[in-house]
């Protein structure tokens, strides 16, 4: 018998709290809820939940110390940020603190059951594969792919600009990833959310806006004006590659003039 995920929910509004609880029991999560940030790292290191879903503005603390302080005792649980900050500097806040997504009130409660899953799924190992077969335009890079100053090592997951590693989270790596794939061909957004997070149409999100900003900070001279990630108005990103043969070639193969 299969047991149920156990899903740790941390939020103050007890009638936001009831709702969101209701339909996580519904779909068949086991749901633990508490109200401020002290009893919520208390259940985490006891109960080891699948899955955390963690308020922002809570009474003892906000979100982001509890989260930081979950990921430096060494606990990698997802986490599903909940929060009526939209500023996209509270967004990026949370990612660098090891958030695994971000949901701003007020929120479609469909929209945080399909997170939730497709979350769950990407730790479980059984999200969507990076690169499907019927998606048009992929294929899987070579073992190493330079372009510019920035090198990616695929098998080993590691980036380096300049020869200096430049420390990718998982999603970031897996979104320049995503782009690498498509040889500098436009990737939509609806794309990248399905193969990155393992989400379905029915989620709209900036997540994708807010990693893509993060890669900039990391990767280009100007992140106001990047070179390599390049945003295509209202349809997606893509990866300026010149010459995608020229950028296949591992360092070592390429001629310095």
């Amino acid at each position: 018998m299969n047991v149920p995920p156990t899903i740790l929910l941390v939020e103050d509004n007890a009638l936001l709290a009831a709702g969101v609880r209701s339909n996580l029991e519904f779909e068949g999560y086991e749901v633990l809820v508490c109200d401020t940030g002290r009893e919520g790292l208390r259940l985490a290191y006891e109960t080891c939940p699948a899955l955390i879903i963690l308020d922002v503005l809570l009474p003892d603390t906000d979100g982001f110390r509890v989260l930081r302080e979950l990921r430096d005792h060494g606990i990698s649980t997802p986490v599903l940020m909940l929060t009526a900050l939209g500023e996209e500097a509270d967004k990026v806040r949370g990612f660098r603190f090891g958030a695994d997504d971000y949901v701003t009130k007020p929120f479609g409660l469909m929209e945080l059951m399909a997170r939730v899953a497709a979350l769950l799924r990407r730790a479980q190992g059984n999200s969507v594969p990076p690169a499907p077969p019927n998606t048009a335009g992929a294929g899987e890079p070579s073992a190493s792919v330079q372009f510019g100053p920035i090198v990616v090592d695929v098998a080993t997951r590691t980036v380096t600009r300049d020869g200096t590693v430049v420390p990718l989270r998982p999603r970031e790596f897996d979104l320049l990833l995503a782009l690498l794939r498509r040889d500098g061909r436009l990737v939509s957004r609806e794309t990248l959310l399905r193969e990155v997070w393992g989400y379905g149409d029915q989620v709209q999100s900036r997540t994708v806006d807010t990693h893509m900003a993060e890669l900039r900070r990391k990767l280009e001279d100007d992140p106001a004006a990047p070179q390599w990630l390049l945003t295509v108005r209202k349809a997606g990103y893509r990866l300026a590659v010149a010459d995608t043969a020229d950028a296949r070639r591992t360092p070592a193969a390429r001629e310095r003039p």
